[in-house]
């Protein structure tokens, strides 16, 4: 079995990437358990951010690196937050991230706005070397709008405050399963799997 490092600390996407990798004989293991320190994240696409942070990880280990990034844009604030949607209300890079900060800024930034259209982003690089000329690349979206009033107590991030369309629910009251289905993350995966599935 091929080891490939996940550039991320998140339990969840670890064992949700191991579980959907495995079948591709890959054995998913988190950038901490070789001691690799967090990328920076110095960019303003998505794409970038996630090539910065396999590159970083596969540089590192020596093996093949799978990194994503992903965020909120909100077509009335020009995209924002974007790539910066966990630390959109930090004021300093030493201030903790803050859910209910960045919900309260978001809210905040779209007061007396009728656009509430917004997407989640997913943007997956698998590398097979740090200096993999063509890396394997997936996205994913997600449409909805923002509401004022946060409902549901599953999810984290903006999830609240995400009214997906079709279902009168927020991102934070589906059932896991479903959010799974229709996610940006979840439509990225499926994307990168069928990219291996033809050899990618």
């Amino acid at each position: 079995m091929k080891k490939l490092v996940l550039a991320s600390g998140n339990a969840g996407k670890l064992r949700e990437f191991g579980q959907l990798l495995a079948p591709f004989d890959f054995e998913v293991l988190p950038q901490s358990a070789f001691n690799v320190p967090e990328a920076a994240e110095p960019h303003i696409t998505f794409l970038e951010n996630a090539i910065a942070k396999a590159r970083h990880a596969a540089q590192l280990t020596g093996l093949p690196a799978l990194a994503d990034d992903s965020g909120l844009c909100v077509t009335a604030l020009g995209g924002a937050p974007g790539v910066f949607s966990a630390h959109y209300a930090q004021l300093s890079p030493d201030e903790p991230k803050s859910d209910a900060k960045n919900n309260a800024r978001l809210l905040a930034d779209l007061a007396g706005v009728a656009d509430r259209r917004a997407h989640y982003v997913a943007v997956l690089v698998l590398m097979r070397s740090a200096d993999d000329p063509q890396p394997i690349v997936a996205e994913g979206e997600w449409h909805g709008e923002i509401i004022d009033t946060p409902r549901g107590a599953g999810g984290f991030g903006y999830d609240p405050y995400f009214l997906v369309p079709g279902t009168g629910l927020t991102v934070a009251e589906l059932p896991h399963e479903e959010k799974n289905r229709l996610s940006h993350r979840g439509k990225a995966l499926a994307q990168l799997l069928a990219r291996l599935r033809a050899g990618a």
